[in-house]
């Protein structure tokens, strides 16, 4: 479904002449295309879920792309990779909210009877499984980070 609503909205920016959206989307597009073939071998078919994946690589990438540039003084760069960020969060699963996750995060703690800063990584496989696409890695690694320091 995911897949194809991006061609879709390509297909509009290309009749209405939205060249911001129109090579986010051709980027994306490729993406999507080199993934399918990565995949072929293995007899895999290109899922909603893989290409929540690629998308949230290539906001991961413009993110990344934003600090160096604000870091470089270049801010007119910068500009231009947070018009492509905004495009592609349109292709994500609604993001959960820091209480979402940290209630996530305290319902792991206590399956797994985490009592210590070293059970991180045990608590953090399972709350990346379940917040997959629809947080931030890095500020769901700060959230478990302070729950269990608070334990």
């Amino acid at each position: 479904m995911l897949l194809e609503r991006i061609e879709k909205d390509f297909k509009q920016a290309l009749r209405e002449g939205q060249e911001d959206t129109k090579a986010v989307l051709r980027m994306l597009k490729s993406a999507l295309a080199y993934k399918a073939i990565e995949l072929r071998p293995k007899k895999q078919e290109l899922t909603d879920e893989v290409a929540v994946d690629i998308v949230g690589g290539e906001i991961k990438k413009r993110k990344e792309a934003i600090e160096l540039y604000e870091r470089g003084n270049r801010p007119e760069l910068a500009a231009k990779e947070k018009k492509e960020l905004e495009i592609l969060f349109k292709y994500m699963p609604e993001q959960l909210s820091g209480d979402q996750i940290k209630e996530i995060v305290l319902n792991v703690i206590k399956e797994v009877n985490a009592g210590n800063p070293s059970d991180f990584g045990k608590v953090m496989g399972l709350v990346t499984k379940q917040t997959k696409g629809k947080a931030d890695g890095n500020q769901v690694s700060q959230i478990v980070k302070e729950q269990l320091n608070n334990i």
